[in-house]
């Protein structure tokens, strides 16, 4: 099972981006999933997001060319595994059971899992979700840590949207997920819902990268660490999240 976020789509190329430098750039296929704002969406029709940014201007700084398609998020480790795509970044939160499978970069972000409720909800935190309705994107960290609890009634959605639904219409009574995209459904007109309990988790979030090509991880690396040491990585954090610090790489 893959990481700690969501995913839509399967195969539909959003466009490529050269890297600077001398010589031919070397192309990667680079997989997102857009249904995990802020960090991968779609607008108009065209892929965008804080984690499609950052592959982009690492390219840019080690002479890469990304090829981004989309991919459903539980089958990105499978598509990194086969060689069908180079690299993957979908808030994928790094473990130690998927590092056995893929590479991860360095954090790039810092993140966790939260429980979003209804606003006049009476549930406060992990322990008052005995005998309740929890909705999950399948195959996340949420669906796996829930999938062991059960006093909890887990729903499991290949969309956070629907899960999403799920709670506004009465059908779950809570959500669990990635805390920063929680946030960010909340800060998107709906404020009728709220976060409760603090975070239940503390994650990192790594690019992932295919075993077979140790060579492309270094260089993933070495470029996210020019973007650290510029400041272009938290110019970038900003543009996204504000002045919400809690998720950000600090060297």
């Amino acid at each position: 099972m893959v990481a700690g976020c969501g995913n839509s789509g399967g195969g539909k190329t959003a466009g490529n981006t050269a890297g600077g430098g001398a010589g031919t750039a070397q192309e990667i296929k680079v997989a997102a999933d857009t249904t995990f704002p802020p960090f991968e969406m779609e607008e108009n029709g065209k892929v965008t997001g804080f984690d499609i940014e950052l592959i982009n201007a690492i390219a840019a700084k080690e002479n890469l060319k990304v090829n981004m398609q989309t991919m459903d998020f539980q089958g990105l480790i499978p598509a990194l595994q086969t060689g069908t795509i180079d690299v993957a970044v979908a808030g994928i939160t790094i473990t130690p059971k998927r590092a056995e499978m893929v590479n991860f970069s360095k954090p790039y972000y810092h993140s966790g899992l939260s429980i979003l409720v209804k606003k006049d909800s009476t549930i406060k935190g992990l322990a008052d979700l005995k005998g309740k309705t929890v909705a999950v994107k399948l195959g996340t960290t949420a669906d796996l840590m829930m999938s062991k609890d059960k006093s909890v009634k887990v729903k499991r959605f290949n969309n956070i949207d629907d899960a999403y639904n799920e709670l506004q219409n009465g059908g779950a009574q809570a959500v669990i997920f990635d805390n920063p995209v929680n946030q960010n459904y909340i800060n998107t007109g709906h404020n009728n819902v709220k976060v409760v309990g603090g975070l239940l988790t503390g994650e990192d979030y790594g690019i992932a990268v295919s075993k077979k090509d140790p060579e492309l991880l270094k260089k993933i690396n070495d470029g996210l660490d020019k973007l650290i040491a510029s400041g272009e990585y938290k110019q970038l954090y900003t543009k996204y999240f504000k002045s919400d610090e809690s998720g950000l790489i600090k060297k």
